[in-house]
């Protein structure tokens, strides 16, 4: 697989994780557990490292039910039905999982605007597959850096 595409896949899930972690959690109950940053940010990389290993597996089938030589660049075609049908919904998985989290307090804000980044990203990524593959773009290049910024090391790194 092109590498320039795996990173950018890596990247994908990675803020997704990252920005759909930092929602609220459910505060219909009185036992909801404020998580620290720290721990916020050790379970949303758990999640983001399980999510890019789940992206390269996804990818590594795809190329092989598909015939995909090792090191050529998929066809336009194949980018879009990979977006498609691995990355952006691993990455909205990814971002249910981090938001159940709940974000720590006091970084409300803070993670709603990861939140907030991420779900635009995706939403680009819905509208033009391409985007995650054209090298010219980066829908998540914001929520990336708003995530290391907050403190992540695997969700938001390129």
């Amino acid at each position: 697989m092109n590498k320039a595409l795996l990173a950018a896949i890596a990247v994908l899930v990675a803020l997704a994780a990252l920005v759909a972690g930092c929602g609220g959690g459910d505060s219909t109950t009185d036992e909801t557990v404020t998580l620290t940053k720290t721990e916020f940010i050790k379970q949303g990389d758990a999640i983001c490292k399980e999510g890019n290993e789940e992206i390269s597996e996804g990818f590594e089938e795809y190329a092989e039910e598909n015939d995909l030589p090792q090191n050529k660049e998929p066809s336009t075609e194949q980018g879009i039905e990979i977006t498609e049908t691995v990355i952006l919904p691993n990455i909205q998985q990814q971002a249910e999982e981090i938001r159940e989290l709940g974000a720590p307090e006091g970084d409300e804000d803070q993670v709603d605007e990861l939140l907030t980044s991420l779900e635009d990203a995706v939403a680009e990524g819905e509208d033009d597959p391409e985007l995650l593959f054209k090298g010219n773009t980066d829908p998540f290049a914001e929520v990336n850096e708003l995530a290391k910024d907050y403190g992540f090391k695997v969700c938001g790194e390129e």
